[in-house]
């Protein structure tokens, strides 16, 4: 018969045979507070992270890869890098991306009814004028608004088979025209504030599992996106790298054609407005392409909203509208070649093996690329900057990468690690995959970091756990299981590496600064990029001195040799 004093006391041994147990599992992933507390000193009392941002933005500013600017902030950066002592600074061929643009003079006006001036920005990799070119103003939407609404632009067999369409019913109308490519839309007052931080809400949404589901299957080439809004989503959020790569040149290439449609009809320029915009913010990205060989359309403008509507209004009200334009821009084909900038600490006893950090160095043209993506950038030198400063002995060399051709597709990154890892469609792996520790990037604007995503990887919670707690108290606190997307931790991410971006907040950066032209210096939050910083220093000092490599996923199945295409 079992009594109640040796029922307590089976009890208390159970416990603390639990405890016991637990304990070195608590206990398994070290921190060193001591060398963290001199990482944080050197980040927040002799910070020279915003000296980076600006001559990243203001001197260097705007990067479009292949461009001046931005060839010009990778020699900056690599002079820098030299200046601290790290070894190696050097310019890294990833592969070939094709011409150069830069624009060196842009004026716009609206002559008739009345005079005014319009506020714009060129698309990239357009032609300039001869001079000043003026004429009449017509309206030509590819899209409805409701067809935009539907993404239809972005399936490439639709895209084409529209373009194809426009083409047929504007032959021998556009001739001497400026034309308005996209439809007038509704301008409501705002109902949100244009920037804000993560609460708790939000985190807790972002912490959160997705609900599983069956991933539908991938036919490789893609020649077109499903029809249910449901199945076109999973698509995209499951489908390879590499398979979402060749959709985005698909549908590149059927751009193409509407180009030399345009260039053939003799258009002066192609006016369009975008539907983010509001209170004279432009969003700007490319309107023709960077490959050479491609056609070159005439010059494309995006306007801010309110004027380019008003436009819209006068034309569908049959009151003449002329225009004049005057447009410098410069193409160079004679430098073809991407180019990365990497650098490295070497390490000590396991030199051998390496932890990357990195962001992507390129931006887009219309502002500096302040937010998108000097920030990450600067945050990535500082962070350089710091380790070599204190001296910090690792085990691991800690390699920084600053990619270009991010925003054509995460180019540089998927470059570099198709010559130094593995091939994304084969999966063939190369010596140094096994040597990779992981990869840290950050391109989430200049918010403050308040966690890390996964991206699947349920391994790394404990690590990151460990990492992350001497940045409770400053709202770094979530970790998430889900993947996100749209940056260079993808390339990583594709072959099986380790490869990790930041949560952060948003502020204005999805709302306002994000490929606009006020991407510039004022937008960036200094007290945000010391913490990241900080913590990008701290988290790269314990992947080179952890004992083990960090734990990775699987290596994904190679991708099934492409099918025969339709013609």
């Amino acid at each position: 018969m079992t009594t109640k004093r040796s029922r307590a006391v089976t009890r208390l041994a159970v416990l603390l045979i639990a405890l016991a147990s637990a304990r070195p599992l608590a206990a398994e992933e070290k921190v060193d507070l001591a060398t963290i507390h001199r990482i944080k000193e050197e980040a927040f009392k002799h910070s020279m992270v915003m000296d980076h941002l600006f001559y990243l933005t203001d001197v260097n500013g705007p990067r479009l890869t292949n461009s001046p600017g931005q060839r010009a902030a990778a020699d900056w950066a690599v002079k820098r890098l030299e200046s601290w002592g790290i070894e190696g600074a050097h310019l890294e061929k990833w592969g070939t991306f094709g011409r150069g643009w830069s624009l060196s003079r842009f004026v716009m006006n609206l002559r008739e009814p009345v005079y005014a001036p319009l506020a714009g920005s060129p698309l990239a990799w357009s032609s300039g004028t001869k001079g000043t070119v003026s004429g009449n103003a017509v309206l030509a939407p590819l899209f409805t608004a409701q067809e935009l609404e539907r993404s239809e632009n972005r399936d490439p067999a639709k895209l084409a088979a529209r373009i194809e369409r426009y083409c047929a019913e504007n032959k021998g109308k556009l001739r001497g025209k400026f034309v308005l490519l996209t439809e007038a839309r509704e301008m409501g007052p705002p109902t949100e504030a244009p920037a804000r931080r993560l609460d708790e809400k939000d985190l807790a949404g972002i912490q959160e599992a997705p609900v599983p589901y069956v991933a539908p299957p991938i036919d490789w080439p893609i020649m077109s996106l499903p029809d249910d809004p449901k199945k076109r989503q999973q698509l995209v959020a499951t489908a390879p790298l590499e398979v979402m790569a060749d959709l985005r040149m698909r549908a590149l290439h059927a751009r193409d054609r509407l180009n030399a449609f345009f260039r053939d009809e003799g258009v002066l320029a192609v006016v369009s407005g975008d539907t983010r915009g509001t209170g004279g913010v432009v969003f700007a990205e490319a309107g023709g392409s960077y490959e050479n060989g491609a056609p070159i359309p005439p010059p494309m403008v995006s306007l801010a909203p309110e004027p380019y509507d008003r436009l819209c209004r006068l034309v569908e009200k049959k009151i003449p509208v002329k225009i004049e334009l005057e447009m410098e821009a410069t193409f160079d084909e004679t430098s073809p070649d991407g180019m990365d900038v990497v650098a490295e600490i070497p390490g000590g006893a396991k030199r051998d093996e390496v932890v990357m950090l990195g962001a992507h160095l390129d931006s887009w043209h219309s502002g500096t690329g302040a937010t998108d993506n000097a920030a990450g950038t600067a945050v990535v030198l500082e962070a350089m900057r710091i380790l070599k400063a204190l001296g910090l002995p690792m085990d691991r060399t800690v390699r920084l990468a600053l990619w270009t051709g991010e925003e054509q597709g995460i180019l540089g990154s998927r470059g570099y690690v198709k010559n130094h890892f593995a091939d994304p469609v084969t999966m063939r792996t190369l010596p140094e995959h096994a040597k990779l520790s992981g990869y840290f990037n950050l391109d989430n604007g200049t918010g403050k970091i308040r966690g890390v995503y996964l991206q699947g990887n349920d391994m790394m919670r404990p690590v990151f756990r460990a990492w992350l707690a001497p940045f409770e108290d400053m709202g770094t606190v979530t970790i998430s299981i889900q993947d996100t997307g749209g940056t260079d931790h993808l390339s990583f991410d594709a072959v099986g590496l380790p490869g990790f971006q930041f949560i952060q907040d948003p502020l204005d950066y999805g709302s306002r600064t994000h490929h606009s032209n006020i991407d510039v210096y004022d937008h960036v939050q200094e007290g945000d990029l010391m913490q990241a910083a900080a913590i990008l220093a701290s988290v790269v000092y314990d992947a080179a001195t952890r004992p083990e490599l960090l734990p990775r996923k699987s290596l994904p199945k190679a991708l099934p040799p492409k099918r025969a295409e339709a013609k």
